[in-house]
């Protein structure tokens, strides 16, 4: 991956840890490969406040003021 994002490994690593530390990133690890996954249930979390931040501010339909 780091090849694909001209970025070192250990470079890669640490964006990766801090993912891992703001618990957006669930790790799993074999042998000494770790793979990582998108945290969905903060993901849905983060899409819920947005959606009701934006639902606030939005004007109904036909509203002009």
């Amino acid at each position: 991956m780091a090849e694909q994002f001209d970025i070192s490994a250990p470079s890669m690593s640490h964006h990766f840890n801090v993912l891992k530390q703001a618990e957006l990133v669930n790790t799993r690890r074999e042998g000494q490969q770790i793979f990582y996954s998108l945290n969905a249930t903060v993901m849905q979390e983060m899409l819920v406040l947005m959606m009701d931040l934006f639902a606030k501010n939005e004007k109904p339909i036909g509203e002009t003021s």
